[in-house]
């Protein structure tokens, strides 16, 4: 029977084969990645690192040599998902150069592209169920995310007003009635379905920046005195 084994030349037994090692780099964005899918999931406080490693399919050993503790794991995550995101928006504003309505368009769908329908917008509706018991995660959050994104909406408002194309208003007021449709888009992915059963996100979307664009443009005040009249003359 063993004359059927294949031998090597010099009647040494063949070694076994090598098993390929993983870059070591790529590590910690499998460890973030493992980490999303259990904070969407499960959430912050039911989410353990023995879970984190197992799903990443290392030792928790491993993990501890990049993260001391899931704080920490927590705002890796934050840092390489919204946060790149944020980055990636504010270098397309500083060479943006058309109209404050593009930019706020651009600003509302790249959201969407990049945060609103990944696995990322999970953490919204974590952040939001469970702030009150991490305050330190959650503070984490406003500062790096929430007033990152307030500035870019800002930025546009503030650039369209200055123009003209917008009209006076109150700009913080008007941030937070832009982000509430988003939070709600967001949420409704992981939770209680609020958009119709027909209504594609991107629709959503687009519906609400076309609402939002007639309130920041306003009413031309001749065209309200003219169709005054002409309710006045029927």
């Amino acid at each position: 029977m063993n004359s059927f084994v294949p031998q090597p030349a010099s009647g040494a037994p063949a070694k076994a084969p090598v098993p390929r090692r993983r870059r070591k780099d790529a590590r910690p964005s499998e460890l973030t990645a493992a980490a999303l899918a259990l904070f969407v999931d499960k959430g912050f406080a039911a989410t353990r690192l023995d879970d984190v490693a197992a799903r990443a399919g290392v030792s928790k050993g491993t993990l501890y040599l990049y993260f001391s503790s899931k704080e920490a794991l927590f705002k890796a995550v934050i840092e390489d998902g919204m946060v790149a995101a944020l980055a990636a928006a504010e270098e397309r504003l500083a060479g943006f150069h058309g109209s404050a309505a593009e930019l706020l368009h651009e600003l509302l769908l790249g959201w969407w592209r990049q945060i609103g329908r990944t696995a990322m917008a999970g953490v919204t509706k974590l952040i939001i169920s469970e702030s009150r018991n991490f305050p330190e995660v959650a503070q984490y959050y406003h500062e790096r995310v929430i007033t990152r994104g307030r500035a870019l909406l800002r930025h546009a408002l503030e650039r369209g007003i200055g123009s003209g194309e917008f009209r006076p208003l109150n700009v913080e007021a008007a941030i937070d009635v832009i982000i509430a449709p988003l939070l709600m888009l967001a949420i409704s992915r992981f939770s209680l379905r609020l958009c119709g059963p027909q209504v594609a996100p991107e629709t959503y979307l687009e519906t609400h920046f076309e609402l939002l664009l007639q309130g920041l443009r306003g009413a031309d005040p001749i065209d309200d005195r003219q169709s005054t009249a002409t309710t006045a003359c029927s």
